[in-house]
């Protein structure tokens, strides 16, 4: 299928690595020019070259805090006008929420909630003029099914959720949609941290631990980048123009509601 968005310019964060690269190389496959966004220079540009030797498009490299007020002005300096927006920030680790303090809140709302609203602030009025925009936000499945040990990111997420709900059926007149992805269990460094810390809990290995939440998915297995990405792309595409403010969870099948 053509995505119909060859020759457009996605602004892709998190991108150096798991879902926010998947993302950056679904798009580049389809004639999309991408900046890449993350913190680690050396790992940004080896992802950046290897975009660009597999898919012949135009691949900017920004290395930049996303989550703070000067990252995103030098992210914004070099791509103030992009078609395609992915945020993208590493969530909040686990613990117990008697441990967290006022800090650990902040640092928590101001990546996976403020960020993508000002990211959203800064690019999306010109969407709207040149009648074309696509906004994706990875979020997570605890927003439809909260994870106990996650309850930053669980609290985050759900507030950028209700966030986009309102601002996505006042721009899609204008053809900007705003939609979130939903990740449940994938192959990325983000899960094996987790399991890392139950498996530190438990006594049990980490290769227990693994194995045990592969078997709980009634897919059996962990998604895989790639697979993340190629939905992502469709979302970002002219055929996905009818849809906005949704959140679509991709997840194995794991979240046993029917809605």
């Amino acid at each position: 299928m053509d995505l119909g968005i060859r020759g457009k310019t996605a602004l892709v964060c998190g991108a150096s690595k798991g879902l926010g690269r998947g993302c950056a190389e679904a798009l580049a496959a389809d004639g999309v020019n991408i900046v890449l966004v993350a913190r680690t220079a050396d790992a940004l540009e080896k992802t950046a070259e290897e975009i660009r030797q597999a898919s012949g498009v135009k691949v900017t490299a920004v290395a930049c805090d996303i989550t703070t007020p000067e990252g995103r002005a030098k992210v914004l300096a070099v791509c103030p006008d992009p078609d395609i927006l992915i945020t993208n920030a590493g969530g909040p680790p686990p613990g117990d929420f008697r441990n967290w303090n006022r800090d650990d809140w902040i640092r928590a709302i101001d990546a996976n909630m403020l960020t993508p609203i000002e990211l959203i602030k800064a690019t999306v009025d010109g969407m709207m003029s040149r009648r074309f925009g696509r906004i994706v936000n990875i979020t997570s499945s605890a927003v439809k099914a909260p994870i106990d040990i996650l309850g930053l990111s669980n609290g985050a997420r759900s507030g950028l959720t209700g966030f986009v709900a309102g601002i996505a059926r006042k721009t899609v007149v204008n053809n900007v949609t705003i939609n979130n992805l939903l990740p449940g269990p994938f192959d990325t460094d983000r899960l094996k941290t987790t399991m890392s810390g139950a498996a530190k809990a438990s006594g049990k290995t980490l290769e227990e631990v693994s194995d045990a939440r592969r078997k709980q998915n009634p897919a059996q297995r962990f998604g895989t980048a790639a697979e993340f990405g190629a939905v992502c792309a469709f979302m970002c595409s002219v055929h996905a123009s009818y849809m906005t403010g949704q959140n679509i969870l991709l997840d194995g099948g794991a979240f046993p509601g029917t809605f």
